[in-house]
């Protein structure tokens, strides 16, 4: 019989925070398993840990946000005698602008890959994590607790994101496998070129570095937390719709957006 070795498989590690979790299990000792879209990138990220002295990560590209992306991604972990012990979701995207400007098209694009992909791929695996006691890691923003004018339905994705994986997590509180929705505000990566955003558009004290993000994730993952939020301001901003009316969260959010409007663009994250 063929040996099945247990990995960590993280998708959208080309780049941001997924690079930055790919390089915290790494360090942390995991055999890992790293996809999305740009081979190139991915297989520096791959020598980048192989040379830090750590085993050196399988790559396997995959577009998830085709309908065959998921299916394909299981059948070449199998091929190679792989079963996810840990899944770290972070591949998505979001869109800046109003729905009615932002092309339908475009936004179903991602509900699919955020909202579709990170379910596939949860209940996909969800029988290896909980036999090995492994964890699943999914990266929803603290955009999840509120809605807002301007993302409204990059806000709706990670609310669906944070839902799931917190419902989840007490389904499978005895079980010995970890459930964590990791929720970072803004994250020092290529988030804002890409998205032709301007630096200003968040306040830079909710402003963390990738790096910190992954570490804490990471870690309140595995002492077993529900949710993860880095950063204290960042926390507060989680309690405003509970503290607030919902109706002045929404116009908040309203007014810095129409204050600082930028040009529309897509925000990948692999």
């Amino acid at each position: 019989m063929s040996r099945i070795e247990p990995v960590t498989l993280v998708t959208g590690a080309s780049s941001g925070i997924g690079a930055a979790l790919a390089r915290e299990f790494a360090r942390r000792g995991h055999a890992l398993v790293l996809t999305a879209r740009r081979e190139a990138r991915l297989a520096a990220l791959a020598d980048e840990i192989a040379a830090a002295g750590h085993a050196r990560p399988v790559v396997i590209v995959t577009d998830l946000a085709t309908p065959e992306g998921t299916a394909q991604l299981a059948e070449a972990l199998q091929a190679r005698g792989f079963e996810p012990a840990y899944v770290v979701n972070v591949a998505g995207f979001g869109l800046l602008g109003a729905a009615d400007e932002s092309g339908r098209d475009r936004q179903l694009a991602m509900i699919d890959l955020n909202i579709r992909v990170v379910t596939d791929l949860t209940l996909r695996f969800l029988d290896s994590v909980t036999r090995h006691q492994g964890g699943i890691l999914n990266v929803a923003s603290i955009a999840g607790f509120m809605p807002a004018p301007g993302m409204a339905v990059y806000h709706a994705t990670k609310a669906y994101i944070l839902s799931f994986t917190e419902a989840l997590h007490h389904e499978l509180r005895h079980s010995g496998a970890r459930v964590c929705a990791l929720c970072p505000g803004p994250v020092e990566t290529e988030f804002f070129d890409v998205a032709g955003m301007p630096l200003a558009y968040f306040p830079g004290y909710l402003t963390r570095s990738a790096e910190r993000v992954a570490r804490e994730g990471y870690e309140g993952m595995m002492s077993g937390r529900r949710v993860v939020v880095p950063g204290g301001h960042n926390r507060f901003v989680t309690l405003l719709p509970r503290l607030l009316p919902r109706g002045l969260v929404v116009r908040g959010g309203l007014w810095r957006w129409r204050r600082k409007r930028p040009s529309r663009g897509p925000i990948r994250h692999n």
